[in-house]
């Protein structure tokens, strides 16, 4: 008897406790909703107290209307909003809504002011509006501000809450500030630097605050070479700048230079998240979700998939108008039939691996417009000793099968040209979508798979009908 792989063990406990923790997790919400059903105040209160952030957002989720009321005065309103950052948008909107409206008010304003725009913007326009009239009119300002700026931007993502201060100002004046501020920012690690007119002029870092002479003049210490951002920048070109750079922040500005908000290294965490996930729907042929997976209605799951396999169908149709086309072919050299699988599922196969590791190193900034024929030469040199490899594979399988000769050549001159056209395909056509300010995603694996079949079905039968003279 064989030894259990310890791999696999530990796989099958990992997904053991993972099901042990769901089944506990839905124990306690079962417990938590009986208990404000009840109305047994206390023992409600010390149910939740010892609920993490998420833990806490995964059971608002499954309460009704009177059950929040009745779990509010029990958490407050700062537990609340930490619970509402950890959910989707969309998510955190539908359940704020089951609020009354001073109590929406009340959650939102305790949130960042970047993280309840996001919610704000996923509710309905008259909704929207009645919760910012109960809200404090500094806070529904920032809001509205933040509105203004389209979501997938520095300045939709940025938060207004920052540190600044005048050139002028000594460092001790600047530490008794950053004192008093901290509680109200989202980070103390920069001090940025402004004139009168509000223009960003320096940078400080608390480490060089807290090392430099307390009546050493910001000005004299502050950097002024400071890398900052449009509000108009594209979210990912965002994010890699400020990873680039390994910083925890970076400022925006708007047109004149004035600074208007940061944005953070947890906003960036957000959007590598929404980036990567939308990167994989789309490369597995779908929409990406505007909202969590189990969250989203099957009539938008059914309108974000079938558009695209009706056009993946489409482009089928081309493989069966090949093989129409080429019917008296098949029909004098049946043997090239068996081949067909083969040749056109390694021609996607490979044409999937390459889109897919295009795509990705240009998400991550590797690969761009500039590197087109570094790419291409790369890809079609190794794909050549690929389809030498597949060529030779093919040779054997064919010799096995004691088929016409004639046959066994063609099959092994297509292995490596079907290939080739499948690199070339997927090498090229991201960065052309990218040149066409098309997201380079679109091109699917399920896509040039389909591409690749007609295509390099249709190469295979040409060489074919020109090598047999049929």
């Amino acid at each position: 008897m064989s030894a259990a792989r310890p791999g696999c063990s530990l796989v099958r406990v990992g997904r053991l406790e993972s099901a042990h923790a769901h089944a506990a997790q839905r124990r306690r919400i079962r417990h938590i909703r009986s208990l404000l059903i009840e109305q047994a105040q206390d023992n409600a209160a010390a149910a939740l107290a010892p609920l993490t952030a998420p833990e806490l957002a995964e059971l608002l989720l499954h309460l009704r209307p009177q059950e929040l009321a009745a779990l509010e005065p029990l958490v407050g309103t700062e537990r609340l909003a930490d619970a509402m950052a950890n959910l989707d948008p969309a998510e955190a909107a539908r359940l704020i809504v089951r609020f009354s409206r001073p109590s929406a008010a009340d959650i939102l304003e305790e949130m960042g002011p970047d993280d309840a725009t996001d919610v704000v913007e996923e509710l309905g326009e008259g909704v929207a509006e009645g919760i910012l009239a109960e809200m404090e009119g500094a806070d529904a300002a920032e809001i509205r501000e933040l509105m203004t700026y389209e979501p997938d931007t520095a300045g939709g993502r940025m938060t207004p809450k920052f540190i600044s201060i005048p050139p002028e100002a000594s460092v001790a004046s600047a530490l008794r500030l950053i004192r008093v501020q901290a509680p109200e920012v989202e980070t103390v690690y920069y001090t940025y630097v402004t004139d009168k007119n509000g223009q960003l002029v320096g940078i400080v870092s608390l480490r060089d605050l807290v090392t430099a002479n307390p009546q050493q003049l910001i000005s004299d210490i502050m950097r002024r070479q400071v890398i900052r951002l449009p509000a108009s920048t594209d979210q990912e070109e965002a994010a890699q700048v400020l990873m680039a750079h390994d910083f925890m922040a970076l400022p925006v500005v708007d047109d004149a230079g004035r600074l208007i908000g940061v944005i953070t290294a947890d906003d960036v965490a957000d959007v590598l998240q929404e980036e990567a996930s939308e990167d994989i729907e789309r490369l597995g042929g779908s929409e990406p979700l505007d909202e969590a997976y189990l969250s989203t209605p099957l009539r938008h799951l059914f309108r974000k998939r079938v558009p695209w396999l009706l056009v993946l169908f489409v482009a089928g149709t081309y493989t069966s108008f090949v093989l129409e086309a080429f019917s008296a072919t098949l029909e004098r050299a049946v043997a090239l039939a068996f081949f067909i699988p083969l040749l056109i599922g390694t021609g996607g196969n490979v044409g999937s691996q390459i889109v897919t590791t295009v795509v990705r190193a240009m998400a991550l900034g590797h690969v761009g417009l500039g590197d087109f024929w570094r790419v291409l030469g790369r890809e079609m040199l190794l794909s050549l000793t690929v389809g030498l490899v597949i060529a030779v594979a093919m040779l054997i399988r064919a010799e096995s099968m004691l088929i016409d000769q004639r046959v066994v050549l063609v099959v092994a001159l297509a292995a490596p040209g079907v290939v080739l056209w499948a690199s070339l395909l997927a090498s090229v056509l991201p960065l052309v979508l990218q040149r066409l300010r098309i997201d380079p995603a679109v091109a699917s694996a399920p896509l040039l798979t389909t591409l690749v079949d007609g295509t390099g079905l249709l190469l295979y039968l040409t060489m074919a009908r020109a090598l047999l003279n049929i």
